[in-house]
């Protein structure tokens, strides 16, 4: 398990500060501890604007790794922070809000994941990156949204255990011959939006591109024009002409896709059933605190980092 340590708050939790006085607190403190901030695409539109980069958490971590500073401040959900540590092991890794977790990584742990190697012996385990950092050191690979269909054909045999989320299982097995065994877990948010919200809403705007992420369920996947992960959304909607977009993930996706295409209008089938409460538990004065007194710190123990780094090289070595 990885260790997430934290102190009593800091002053500035003691002052009222407007979010313009936290937006400069927060530039003055990232300068003076030569700090990265990286935000996920999910996070509030105050947190991805002070970020040095906003993207899906992967990639992420791959930015931080490749980057001088020693100091990283992750905007997002513990996972997330743990596949930082996990690569950038001499870092100091930050993680603002300390019970931002993911409901569907914690669906599965270290003793379940043995229990069902066990059922089905010598069977590779696919796990996609939001997972506990201990359960990626239970696992053969890792994957991510964007390529799970093309680490899964390429691990040997003709079965694999795919987990946390029975929803992209579902849609890799729709794109591989292989069997997919899928771990019963979910990710709330996705699960959320409705298939009659986006029938409506595809007939209000019959005109839309209906982009939607594989952790929906395969109903939603069923009605999409497009699936693809977070970043492949941005890309796709940054290179497409379409003008109106139904968009079927995380509604912090809203903020970077308005940016990149202020001309282009963006619905969400099912409006605020799509926010993670999660991913906006982190605020300006949050990030501020922790930047004061760098903590909450994240780590990872070594015997589980080398493991679970195993997990994320042969994925890297895929692509």
């Amino acid at each position: 398990m990885s260790t997430l340590t934290a102190e009593p708050a800091a002053p500035t939790e003691q002052k009222l500060m407007d979010q313009a006085e936290l937006t400069a607190e927060a530039r003055r403190l990232k300068a003076e501890r030569r700090a990265l901030i990286i935000a996920h695409l999910y996070q509030r539109p105050e947190i991805q604007d002070l970020a040095d980069f906003v993207g899906d958490s992967l990639g992420l971590s791959q930015q931080a790794a490749a980057t001088d500073n020693d100091l990283i401040v992750f905007c997002g959900v513990h996972f997330m922070a743990e596949s930082a540590a996990i690569l950038s092991p001499q870092k100091t890794v930050i993680l603002p809000e300390p019970k931002a977790g993911c409901p569907m990584a914690d669906m599965v742990t270290p003793d379940a994941l043995r229990e069902m190697k066990a059922k089905y012996p010598g069977v590779p385990v696919v796990a996609y990156v939001n997972t506990s950092a201990a359960v990626k050191a239970e696992s053969d690979i890792c994957c991510t949204s964007r390529n799970a269909v093309k680490i899964v054909e390429a691990v040997e045999g003709d079965t694999v255990i795919f987990i946390p989320d029975r929803n992209l299982a579902h849609y890799v097995q729709t794109q591989t011959r292989k069997k997919v065994i899928p771990w019963p877990g979910f990710c709330p948010t996705h699960d959320r939006i409705k298939v009659d919200d986006l029938r409506r809403m595809k007939e209000s705007h019959p005109e839309a591109v209906v982009l939607v992420h594989p952790e929906t369920d395969q109903a939603i996947v069923d009605l999409a024009d497009k699936v693809f992960s977070t970043e492949g959304m941005r890309r796709f909607v940054r290179e497409s002409p379409a003008k109106e977009f139904i968009i079927g993930t995380e509604m912090g996706i809203l903020h970077a896709l308005q940016k990149d295409r202020p001309d282009a209008s963006f619905y969400f089938p099912s409006g605020d059933e799509q926010i993670c409460p999660n991913m906006k538990s982190t605020t300006l004065r949050k990030l501020v605190v922790a930047l004061e007194r760098l903590e909450p710190r994240v780590t990872v123990p070594e015997d589980i980092r080398l493991r679970a780094k195993r997990a994320l090289d042969r994925m890297l070595a895929v692509q």
